[in-house]
């Protein structure tokens, strides 16, 4: 499939068409054409199908924002399993690409000749095999599939060994570790943006910075922590696993969590999630990450009680 564009459009790829459990079309139709395209008349739709069948993707021109979001994603809301497809098609962009390239992607590649705006999704650049294009991978399909060739063709100074894919090339990744099924671990050296370990069901993410809004949300197992400060709805809808934060947290902590643990300096959350004492695990932790003594009462681990949990609706309806 090739598209020529005359101007750059957002969310081409986009297999959660921009959310559309959300806006129910109103902000996008995946059965629209997509704007400007010369000679073509292929819609959202047309391109996500591709996708899914394994077909590559050959855009001439520029594209906007959340190119390729969740590739390779079977998605509960359109009748899926929630888990990676296997065999997702390629992009192959000849211009420039918007930011949030590859949101919550799981299989499949994004190549692009040019430039590509920051902040990333959940990818990391990898040796090419098409000259004179970056290549990106999806960070979660790496740690699914250590075996394959592409865990030892990271771009330096990133590098996968041993189960642990180290991130320290500065680069700001929002939804890294997007459905982590494997154990495995993530350690990045500085920020992350949004949603750091949606989704995760196994594995663990050390982030040596900072993080954007809704971290670990909708955490369904493992355990995320983070070294510096979180903004707010940390742990949003987070059902299993651990969420640590030494630093600073905003506000909405644990809005509509119904599982887990989230370990923080102490706050209020949102009801009905509870502050309870440190238990002897909670002190580890702190410990592991230089807390303790009387600092760890600045802490406090904040939980749902099981009488408690509210309904089943989700935050981010469709995502599962």
């Amino acid at each position: 499939m090739e598209l020529k564009l005359t101007a750059p459009q957002d969310c081409i790829g986009d297999f959660t068409y921009n959310f559309f459990w959300q806006h129910r079309g109103a902000k996008l139709n995946p059965a629209d054409a997509i704007p400007s395209q010369l000679g073509t008349s292929y819609s959202y739709e047309d391109v996500v199908e591709a996708l899914k069948n394994g077909e590559e993707v050959h855009i001439k021109g520029d594209v906007g924002k959340r190119l390729g979001s969740s590739l390779g994603v079977d998605l509960v809301y359109f009748g899926g399993s929630g888990k990676e497809l296997p065999g997702a098609g390629s992009i192959i962009v000849d211009g420039n690409a918007g930011s949030y390239l590859g949101m919550s992607m799981l299989s499949g590649s994004i190549y692009v000749k040019g430039k590509v705006e920051e902040p990333l999704g959940n990818v990391v650049q990898v040796k090419t095999d098409w000259e004179d294009y970056k290549k990106f991978v999806s960070i979660t399909w790496l740690l699914h599939h250590p075996e394959e060739k592409e865990t030892e063709s990271i771009l330096e100074p990133n590098e996968l060994k041993e189960g642990e894919l180290l991130l320290e090339d500065g680069i700001l990744r929002s939804t890294l570790a997007a459905r982590c099924r494997k154990v495995a671990k993530v350690h990045v050296k500085g920020d992350v943006g949004i949603s750091v370990g949606i989704l995760m069901r196994k594995g663990f993410v050390l982030v040596e910075g900072n993080a954007g809004m809704n971290a670990a949300a909708l955490l369904n197992g493992g355990k995320v922590v983070i070294l510096g400060d979180a903004a707010e709805f940390l742990g949003v809808e987070m059902r299993k696993g651990v969420v640590f934060v030494k630093g600073e947290c905003k506000g909405f902590v644990g809005a509509k969590m119904s599982g887990g643990r989230i370990i923080c300096r102490r706050t209020k959350p949102v009801p009905p999630v509870k502050e309870k004492a440190l238990e002897r695990e909670d002190l580890a932790l702190l410990a592991e990450f230089g807390i303790s003594g009387m600092i760890t009462m600045n802490y406090g681990r904040y939980e749902v009680n099981s009488s408690e949990i509210f309904g089943s609706n989700l935050f981010l309806k469709g995502l599962i």
